[in-house]
């Protein structure tokens, strides 16, 4: 299978982003992609929650995710929309971190919210809470295509290995892990972490990032890591987009996942323990 990662520099005007990524998307199909991967918040990337209350949809009247199905289906491809935000009828008035997984007619084949929310301390001067403006998600998510199981994450969820297992067990063969990832944290983490959820998974991972020094027009300045990652189940990486937005392709083998199960067999082996605070 052919797919293709898109990286983007989002901003923080939905209608601004939405033409540039219907573009990458359709360049990957023209170079033969058949699934086509976004990064997360592809709508719009703000730090201001004040800004996103003012510009993101629900779900239901979003114009992204309507006009990204409509060419899923001109396009007959089956398209990963990372994430978008979106408004929710909670009364908190927090927003959803939303992943979508079109099939080619143009139907939302999967939906997942993003479950573990990003509140940490980078640096003295980089903070992040995520939970203060996007609720948490619940449930985790497989969804079942032609090509394989995909087991559905967002950015953060990464760092927690316990999903993926999860996941992996339930027959996933191909784990998406769009992101808007730190500079700081994704020099020193990401490449270990995709590895890692890989190999002890026996999984392709497919990590589509948004990349450099993002245009905000409210809030605090904001840049991401870049480097769209596609990960074999044997650990290798076999695509590293760099910090150029762009779309970029890279072909699987799918029955790599068999034969990496094969050759490790970790899923068969977990045992229950206890542990022993002695």
């Amino acid at each position: 299978m052919r797919a293709g990662l898109i990286q983007l520099n989002s901003s923080d005007d939905p209608v601004a982003n939405l033409p540039r990524t219907q573009g990458l998307v359709a360049e990957a199909v023209e170079q033969g992609a058949q699934f086509v991967a976004t990064p997360e918040v592809t709508n719009v990337l703000s730090t201001s929650r004040s800004h996103q209350k003012s510009v993101l949809q629900h779900e239901a009247q979003d114009q992204t995710l309507a006009a990204l199905c409509k060419q899923a289906a001109d396009l007959n491809i089956w398209l990963l929309i990372g994430s978008l935000g979106l408004l929710t009828n909670d009364a908190d008035g927090r927003f959803a971190n939303r992943s979508f997984l079109i099939d080619p007619q143009g139907n939302i084949k999967a939906r997942y919210d993003k479950i573990h929310m990003f509140d940490v301390q980078v640096t003295e001067s980089e903070t992040y809470r995520e939970s203060d403006g996007y609720r948490p998600g619940e449930t985790a998510v497989l969804a079942e295509t032609p090509f394989g199981n995909i087991g559905m994450s967002i950015c953060y969820d990464m760092r927690f290995p316990y999903l993926y297992r999860q996941l992996a067990k339930a027959g996933a063969t191909i784990l998406t892990a769009p992101a808007a990832f730190s500079p700081v944290t994704g020099a020193a983490h990401w490449h270990s972490l995709l590895r890692a959820r890989a190999i002890e998974n026996g999984c392709f991972v497919i990590a589509p990032a948004q990349t450099g020094a993002h245009s905000i027009s409210r809030g605090k300045p904001r840049s991401t890591y870049g480097h769209s990652l596609v990960v074999d189940p044997w650990g290798e990486v076999l695509l590293d987009a760099g910090e150029e937005e762009g779309a970029y392709l890279v072909d699987m083998d799918l029955e790599m996942v068999g034969d990496a199960r094969k050759r490790v067999p970790s899923l068969d082996h977990d045992r229950p323990f206890q542990l022993d605070r002695g």
